[in-house]
């Protein structure tokens, strides 16, 4: 049994099997409409979600499973002071696989040391968010027919961004790419990514303040947003909130052919006069995101391909 908690969990050919797998379910969904038929999903969400969850559900939907669970700490007995161990215990008799989102970190890593099922991390605090890595790949793999050669710029609060941390991680794994680490002083991205993931792994990166000088030089914009609910004060937040807004002036600043990548939910950092551009991609990045869902269900319950899980 494997659990995923981390994008390293998969090493590369995993991966590149995993991503293989997904675009075959995006050009042929009907040949996996019953591949998970009986199945349970448990989602198991201790702070809100919008996009994770419900693409969660409607991966293991369109794979002919069914899913339950809880979408706030306080609708589950969490409210009641149970432990996350002993209620993914419990969950482990109800279904065959599980998300869980915490926003503790290492939440999920302790779930998984007591399920009976595989688990997934939907998400742990300001660490990591290995499905959206999953999607962010899957989405750049696709549009560009790469993960390696490429500039990419990770642009705002890259400081408890867990879905840039995520990234980061995957891929330096990959050869000649190239990190533009685009925040304000107070949201630069942690000691810990900077002195161990890159300069360990000799990865080459800059830091700049301005998305302007970035824009000529990159193949992907990677923008985030000031995420409030990790903020200890609201003054802070709204001093940061509107530093960096994406718009058509900045757009044109870029290569014709520069994606931009967002995990969502935005709020105003890409303006909407952005979305109609060719090289907007985050609507179909959530997209990208639940056929890769489905491929992951699929490979933690292994499938074999010619029969149900």
């Amino acid at each position: 049994m494997r659990h995923l908690m981390s994008p390293l969990d998969l090493s590369v050919g995993e991966l590149d099997n995993l991503l293989d797998l997904a675009n075959d379910i995006e050009n042929h969904p009907q040949k996996y409409a019953h591949a998970c038929d009986g199945r349970k999903l448990a989602t198991c969400f201790y702070e809100p979600s919008t996009r994770t969850r419900l693409s969660f559900e409607a991966a293991m939907l369109n794979l002919g499973g069914s899913v339950l669970g809880f979408s706030s700490a306080d609708s589950s007995s969490a409210a009641k002071g149970e432990s996350v161990s002993d209620t993914m215990r419990v969950i482990s008799c109800y279904a065959d696989i599980a998300a869980i989102r915490h926003p503790k970190e290492g939440a999920a890593l302790v779930a998984s040391q007591k399920s009976l099922i595989p688990v997934i991390n939907a998400g742990d605090g300001g660490h990591q968010h290995p499905t959206q890595t999953l999607t962010d790949l899957l989405t750049i793999r696709t549009l560009k027919g790469r993960l390696d050669n490429i500039t990419i710029g990770l642009c705002g609060d890259l400081k408890f961004g867990r879905t840039v941390h995520s990234l980061i991680n995957a891929l330096i794994r990959y050869s000649n790419v190239t990190f533009v680490l685009i925040s304000p002083d107070e949201l630069r991205v942690p000691d810990y990514i900077r002195e161990d993931v890159l300069e360990k792994n000799d990865v080459p990166y800059e830091e700049l303040e301005r998305l302007e000088l970035a824009m000529p030089k990159l193949d992907i914009l990677y923008m985030t947003r000031v995420q409030k609910e990790r903020f200890f004060n609201e003054e802070d937040y709204i001093r940061m909130k509107d530093f960096y807004i994406l718009n058509k002036e900045k757009m044109e600043l870029a290569k014709p052919d520069m994606l931009v990548l967002h995990p969502l939910p935005r709020v105003n950092e890409i303006s909407v006069d952005v979305d109609d551009d060719p090289r907007a991609a985050y609507f179909k990045q959530a997209q990208y995101g639940v056929y890769v869902r489905m491929a992951l269900i699929l490979t933690l319950l292994k499938w074999k391909g010619d029969t149900t899980c």
